[in-house]
């Protein structure tokens, strides 16, 4: 089942081509896949049921991001540029290989064209990449009929095989001129960047001709020759035309948030984007500026060729300090590449509002409905205590905090509690409660730190009293205490608040005290799992320190390289004996835990 996060997210998935990226718990991406309509694609993993590696998958998503693209071939080209440099985990066979080829005119006294796989400073022409491996290799055979360059190994001193053919201009028994070589790369470059109306045309009526004449093999043979060059020649806005490193920046601005994206344009490719948002202070166009120059002033930033930046921001003043060229495009492909870069920060900065405007309702407004049902002013941190022993032994205590109605961690606190074992004090839930309360609230004093604005105590009116008393009458502190209390199922039932601890009315199919079901959980596994810990050490130190013969160093010893007791009892004599304990000590030990 998918998380609320993930619910808000592909309620906001557009029905557009794209790229996704799937993370897992720590924010690496661990698939990456591309889709003709994102809405649907995503929304299947979350919707349908999988089996096997799929399976595996969804069960790691704990959040995603997407790309829009203009068309699904630009989505397949993307794709594979991520999962390049991601190296995804469930992306094993796409990672394998060297990439979508390119046809390359080679630089050297007798150019060649080739298809290749990876781009070099060699000072050849690259065109590509096709997504269609097949469809390149035969649109390469085909130009080395109609446009010849060198196709043999040269200077054969006699004519080739593909000479004779027509395939070759006869570097294999002469010179051909350079300048013969150049009219044939104009050619070559004019049709590879999209000029292919007069050769459509002739191959056009060559299969018509053929077709008339029932000669179908032929037919076929030029329609699917028609087929490879569209496939190869096709424009599209994800790809460059040229082979210039190319940053490009677009914007969109709504409630006082910019929301910036920029697209890396590499080897012909987009490589990759960042995304930013930033509180609006001055206007739009300043706060480019100032992010772009502070964007390229970070360590290890390589400055691009050429920068593409919307209108009015200030062009010529970056291009003096850049010492790179600033432009803004006006018409053509990179107006199209602004304006895809324009259209993944609008998206950005409304999946960021649609997803805030249903986390404050279900976090911040829920806070604030607990809050007025106590009839507290609005606030931001929530406290809670929970205490844990077994029959007064290893009291412990533990606290979580909620920050606008999230979890925050970075405060949850533990506290070793100093109850006696033999009079049972540490099963007083009262005192308890007052020495955690007092040491957590003399901390923050003597530190200096901002108080909560609520306290929450999972128990009754005994914990809530106790609390009020330590911050009251010792501390001389009126941080509001509430009390959580279960019912028999160990759910929770009701708030209480006040001297009485009379019960605060909270609808319980509310936000509010789903918040509070949380809170209350939250910090009773908090607890519990510290216990567990402690009690677990405690025992094991305890049982050790009856076996004759076994000091503190030697318990430590133990206690540190097995940490419990059956991984003791399982280890050999040899194991203990490796610790530097005696053959004696060590038989007597597994005498004693048998």
């Amino acid at each position: 089942m998918a998380s609320e996060h993930i619910e808000h997210k592909l309620a906001l998935l557009p029905d557009l081509p794209g790229c996704y990226l799937m993370k897992n718990i720590n924010a690496q991406v661990i698939y990456v896949g591309k889709a003709k309509n994102l809405k649907n694609r995503v929304r299947s993993y979350f919707k349908s049921a999988h089996t096997g590696k799929t399976a595996r998958l969804v069960e790691e998503i704990v959040d995603f991001e997407t790309i829009i693209t203009s068309t699904d071939k630009e989505a397949f080209l993307l794709e594979i540029t991520l999962i390049q440099k991601h190296q995804p985990y469930y992306n094993i066979r796409l990672k394998q290989g060297t990439g979508y080829p390119y046809i390359k005119i080679t630089n050297e006294r007798d150019p060649m064209i080739q298809i290749t796989g990876q781009i070099k400073k060699d000072g050849a022409y690259y065109f590509g990449p096709y997504t269609n491996v097949y469809a390149a290799e035969e649109t390469m055979h085909f130009i080395q009929k109609v446009y010849p360059l060198r196709r043999c190994q040269g200077h054969l001193h006699r004519p080739c095989l593909y000479y004779h053919m027509g395939q070759c201009l006869g570097a294999c028994f002469k010179e051909v001129p350079e300048e013969t070589y150049q009219r044939q790369i104009e050619k070559i470059k004019r049709f590879l960047n999209g000029h292919v109306g007069e050769i459509k045309r002739k191959l056009t009526n060559e299969m018509q001709t053929a077709s008339a004449k029932l000669q179908f093999e032929r037919a076929a043979e030029l329609r699917d020759q028609l087929h490879y060059i569209d496939a190869t020649v096709e424009k599209q806005k994800i790809i460059s035309h040229d082979n210039t490193p190319r940053d490009i920046f677009g914007y969109y601005v709504d409630k006082g948030w910019l929301s910036i994206q920029v697209f890396f344009i590499r080897q012909a490719r987009l490589m990759k984007r960042e995304k930013r948002l930033i509180p609006l202070i001055s206007t739009p166009e300043e706060e480019l500026s100032t992010f772009i120059l502070q964007f390229y002033n970070r360590k290890n930033n390589v400055l691009p060729k050429e920068i593409l930046v919307p209108k009015n921001i200030g062009q010529s003043i970056l291009s003096e300090i850049l010492k790179v060229p600033v432009r803004t495009p006006s018409r053509g492909q990179k107006r199209e590449l602004l304006a895809l870069a324009e259209k993944n920060a609008k998206l950005v900065l409304d999946e960021k509002f649609r997803l805030l405007e249903l986390d404050e309702r279900q976090t911040i407004g829920a806070q604030n409905e607990i809050l007025s049902a106590l009839g507290l002013p609005n606030g931001h941190v929530i406290e809670a205590f929970d205490h844990s022993h077994i029959q007064g032994a290893d009291p412990v205590s533990a606290m979580v905090s909620f920050l606008d109605g999230r979890p925050d961690k970075s405060n949850y606190r533990k506290y070793k509690l100093r109850g006696d074992v033999e009079d049972q004090q540490g099963a007083d839930e009262a005192a308890n409660t007052r020495e955690v309360i007092r040491r957590r609230f003399t901390r923050l004093l003597k530190e200096s730190k901002a108080l909560p604005d609520l306290i929450l105590m999972d128990g009754g009116i005994i914990e809530m009293n106790a609390a009020k008393d330590v911050l009251e009458n010792e501390l001389n502190l009126f941080t509001p205490v509430a009390g959580m209390v279960k019912n028999d199922k160990h759910k929770t039932a009701q708030l209480i608040f006040g001297e009485d601890g009379h019960h605060v009315p909270l609808d319980p199919k509310s936000q509010g005290f789903y918040l509070l079901q949380r809170i209350q959980d939250e910090v009773h596994r908090f607890a519990i799992t510290f216990h567990r810990q402690t009690h677990a050490k405690n025992s094991l130190s305890s049982r050790l320190e009856t076996i004759q013969g076994v000091g503190p160093k030697t318990r430590t010893k133990l206690l540190k390289h097995f940490g419990s007791m059956k991984k003791i009892k399982d280890a050999s004599l040899e194991e203990l004996q490796e610790l530097g304990i005696s053959k004696t000590i060590a038989q007597t030990i597994k005498l004693a835990i048998q």
